[in-house]
């Protein structure tokens, strides 16, 4: 299990960024991290994944295979996806038709656009953002650290990296990310923390969303609903992201005003309903 003890972080010239920073990452886990700009939480993960050295305390248990997901991934690369993903897999010790197949398989689910065989440099953030995530998978990672990786992603990769993220954690992975949407990382999260002033918080438990897919119907307002975290709405469809308790009071409102429910599924608990 990783642990972080009593880790801080002090850039030259600057106040603390970490003090005194506790966490464990137990094998299976999904842990999210919250906070403020500037707060530490890019910080955080880059000692987590070991990119950064904490100026002090101790950081024990790190796995062999990290995934890493930055919050910047490089946009002028001239390589293609296909190609860049390739040879990521090679480095890391796959061969190349494994890496070629795991590549594919990865881009195919995440649904990139654009085609596998367009320079990064020219896919949209979005899309580029998808190849950073791939990436990061190529290999099963021990652990899995990702920062704001739902940043520009579509509403249907967006959910299907709930699902990945999900699989890395059922079969024994680790999983570390940020992301400023409570109600996305309450969807993938099963621990969340907070930073604030430099210290490494818990937050109370969250409970568990159902994500709804609703098209047509009667003009409803859905935030005004309870339970209702976020509404989405894209090419005359609806995507409600609900605490589970509330969700078939919302349905039974939806199905009353002449919606059409086109998917239900639970989140963070893995599967569909």
């Amino acid at each position: 299990m990783l642990r972080l003890e009593t880790v801080g972080k002090v850039y030259r010239g600057g106040p603390p960024v970490l003090v005194e920073a506790d966490l464990e990452l137990p094998p299976g886990e999904v842990v999210s991290v919250a906070g403020g700009n500037g707060s530490g939480k890019s910080t955080l993960l880059r000692i987590v994944a070991g990119l950064s050295r904490p100026s002090s305390g101790a950081v024990s248990g790190r796995p062999e295979v990290v995934g890493w997901v930055p919050d910047r991934f490089p946009p002028h690369e001239r390589l293609s996806a296909l190609t860049y993903l390739q040879h990521l897999g090679r480095i890391r010790g796959l061969s190349g038709r494994a890496a070629t197949v795991r590549a594919g398989e990865l881009l195919e689910r995440l649904a990139l656009v654009g085609g596998s065989r367009t320079a990064i440099r020219e896919l949209s953030k979005g899309n580029a953002q998808k190849v950073a995530v791939a990436q990061a998978l190529l290999v099963p990672p021990e652990l899995l650290v990702l920062d704001e990786p739902w940043s520009g992603l579509d509403v249907a990769a967006q959910g299907t990296l709930v699902t990945l993220i999900g699989e890395v954690a059922a079969a024994g992975g680790a999983v570390l990310f940020t992301e400023h949407r409570e109600a996305l990382a309450r969807s993938a999260a099963s621990r969340a923390y907070r930073i604030a002033s430099g210290r490494v918080l818990p937050v109370a438990a969250q409970v568990q969303l159902c994500e709804v897919e609703l098209a047509g119907g009667e003009p409803v307002d859905w935030q005004a609903l309870a339970g209702v975290q976020e509404v989405v709405r894209q090419d005359g469809r609806l995507t409600l992201l609900v605490a589970a308790p509330d969700c078939d009071a919302l349905l039974l409102t939806a199905l009353r005003n002449g919606w059409t429910v086109l998917g239900l599924r639970r989140l963070g608990g893995g599967g569909s309903r």
